[in-house]
């Protein structure tokens, strides 16, 4: 799987469940704390070019995924097709 970028906060519990799925499959990512690096949804809605109201937000290379739910369906997705 290509590497997966997390969007989140540290006192996000999805954004740390999404953190440890990557960590359990072995996968590489990186994890960016929106709060220690100053940026905001709406800094994030300028960049995406979408509303952006919740955390996490995950992709995997330059594919959008979602949130937590919508990653551990498309990791589940991804596993079965393997």
């Amino acid at each position: 799987m290509e590497q997966v970028t997390i969007y989140g906060r540290s006192s996000c519990g999805f954004c740390t469940m999404a953190r440890q799925l990557c960590e359990i499959r072995n996968y590489d990512y990186r994890y960016i704390d929106m709060v220690k690096e100053g940026i905001a949804k709406e800094d994030l809605a300028r960049q995406f070019g979408f509303p952006v109201r919740t955390v996490p937000q995950i992709f995997v290379g330059d594919k959008y995924i979602g949130g937590f739910d919508d990653f551990s369906g498309y990791v589940r997705r991804a596993q079965a097709t393997a």
